[in-house]
């Protein structure tokens, strides 16, 4: 760790505000085809640990949907601090470990599988459209994880990610590309957060 590494990181174990619980990065299918960027990865699961993040979310966006075996396959065998789930179109199975990877898997096809899920039980009879709320809807999420820091690298857009859940999530945008991700770009994010004021949609 560099000597401007360690000011960073002693400025964010100093400060009196809350590091985030939940971070969720947004990366694409061809911020994985670098050189090491799997290993970049991986250093950014050990980084959320370091700085007491519980569960981490890690969105793909994918282009070329023939890549996503291969991907799925990868990201499966990689080496983390903490059990990974990896979610993929068409799997709809609830991302319950403390690290959880989307592949492709679009927030609004993720809402509106949930939406489908809730009429279906209401057309059953096991459910009351009254008793349709906020945690019902979450329910059918395939990850359930609503998180405080959003994480983009590379340019400013997020894509089709988590429409549900980063509703009142803090979006950090960098310009540095996947590639180049370091510690002090995750220590930069971290910093950003604990100097904002969250508002929670009030």
């Amino acid at each position: 760790m560099g000597l401007y590494d360690r000011y960073l990181a002693t400025r964010v174990r100093m400060s009196d505000a809350d590091l985030p619980e939940t971070v969720a990065l947004v990366i694409t299918e061809r911020d994985l085809l670098g050189d090491g960027a799997y290993t970049t990865l991986e250093r950014f699961f050990d980084w959320t640990v370091q700085y007491g993040t519980e569960t981490v979310v890690v969105y793909v966006s994918v282009l070329d949907e023939e890549a996503i075996p291969t991907l799925q396959r990868e990201l499966e065998n990689v080496t983390a601090p903490r059990e990974i789930a990896v979610r993929v179109p068409d799997d709809e199975t609830t991302a319950d470990a403390p690290i959880q990877i989307s592949i492709g898997l679009g927030g609004q096809s993720e809402f509106a599988t949930a939406v489908q899920k809730l009429a279906e039980s209401v057309e059953k009879g096991s459910l009351d459209p009254d008793d349709i709320d906020e945690a019902a809807v979450e329910e059918h999420l395939v990850f359930p994880t609503d998180p405080d820091l959003v994480i983009k690298t590379g340019a400013e857009r997020l894509s089709d990610f988590m429409i549900w859940q980063s509703v009142y999530s803090e979006l950090y945008f960098t310009d540095v590309n996947w590639q180049n991700f370091r510690l002090r770009d995750y220590l930069r994010a971290l910093r950003d957060y604990q100097e904002r004021q969250r508002r929670f949609g009030r």
